[in-house]
Order: structure tokens, then C-alpha cells, then sequence
């Protein structure tokens, strides 16, 4: 099979994407953010039906492929939490440890870079400033607004680097 002849992309975020991170947020509203205990919690996330729908769906025309601000470190929690919520397979992009860049733009770097090769058919992603930058940029969006807003995530995502 060659590239062009590939299925598209359908990328997806995962925290308040397809992971509901509410029980966990707790750990980034005191000062200094306790990221540890933050990311050692993921593994409990409960799923949001509403994104596993839509990766599921996604799966029968794209191939999936996440791409998370979760630092690497988090990897096997990560692969084991998507297997374990029924997700399809498929390749897990996550940010180097120590990149303290905000969403926005380590996000947008992947992108750009797997549609060198590949058609991105849509990202799914909660942040909006990462949202924006994509559109901006000319991809496909779907805003994933179903998990409850959290101020200290999107600080998190856009100040802190974090994920």
C-alpha cells in the first residue's frame, strides 16, 4: 500500500477528549501543581462516551491516531488505558518530557507533520486555542465540548506545558 493510497487520519486528543480527567483535576489547583500525582491518576480516567463514539466511528474510515499532550513518560498508562476503553489501535503521539511548550504549538508540529505523508481528515481536541491554531492552519476540527470545563487545565495546557 502505498502513502497516497493510505486511509486518512482521524486524530484525537485524550484528556476531556476521551478521558474524563475531573477526578484528577484537583492536583492542579494548588500551587505548586503536584503534575506527579496528576499524571499517576490518569490511569483511572473514566471514558467520555461521546469521544470513544466518535474514535470508534472514525475507525471504520481513518485510521486513528492520538495525539496527547501527556508527557512520553506516561506512555504505558496511556496504550494500556486506550486498550482497556475499547479504543482502536493506533499510533500514540505525545509530547517529549521536558517540552514545556504550550499545546498549541507542539499540537500543530505533529499535525503538520503527519499530513506531510497523510491526508488528516479531522482532530478531535477540548483546548481551544489548540483548536484555533488548527484551523488556522487549515485542518478539519471537531471541538470535543462534552467533558465539564476546567480553568485549571486550560491554564495547564496553555501556561505550564504540561499537557
Amino acid at each position: 500500500m502505498t502513502e497516497s493510497s493510505k486511509p486518512p487520519l482521524a486524530v484525537f486528543d485524550l484528556d476531556n477528549t476521551l478521558a474524563d480527567t475531573a477526578h484528577r483535576q484537583h492536583f492542579l489547583r494548588v500551587r505548586p501543581r503536584d503534575w506527579d500525582a496528576f499524571f499517576a491518576a490518569a490511569p483511572a480516567d473514566p471514558p467520555l462516551a461521546e469521544g470513544v463514539a466518535l474514535a470508534v466511528d472514525s475507525a471504520r474510515e481513518c485510521e486513528v491516531v492520538y495525539l496527547t499532550g501527556r508527557p512520553a513518560r506516561c506512555r504505558r498508562d496511556t496504550l494500556d488505558w486506550l486498550a482497556a476503553h475499547g479504543l482502536p489501535e493506533g499510533c500514540l503521539y505525545m509530547r517529549g518530557n521536558a517540552d514545556r511548550r504550550p499545546a498549541r504549538f507542539t499540537k500543530l508540529e505533529i499535525l503538520r507533520r503527519l499530513a506531510r505523508d497523510r491526508e488528516v481528515r479531522v482532530l478531535v481536541d477540548d483546548d481551544e486555542l489548540v483548536c484555533d491554531a488548527a484551523e488556522r492552519a487549515g485542518f478539519t476540527v471537531v471541538r470535543a465540548r462534552w467533558a465539564a470545563r476546567s480553568a485549571a487545565l486550560e491554564e495547564a495546557q496553555e501556561c505550564d506545558g504540561r499537557t
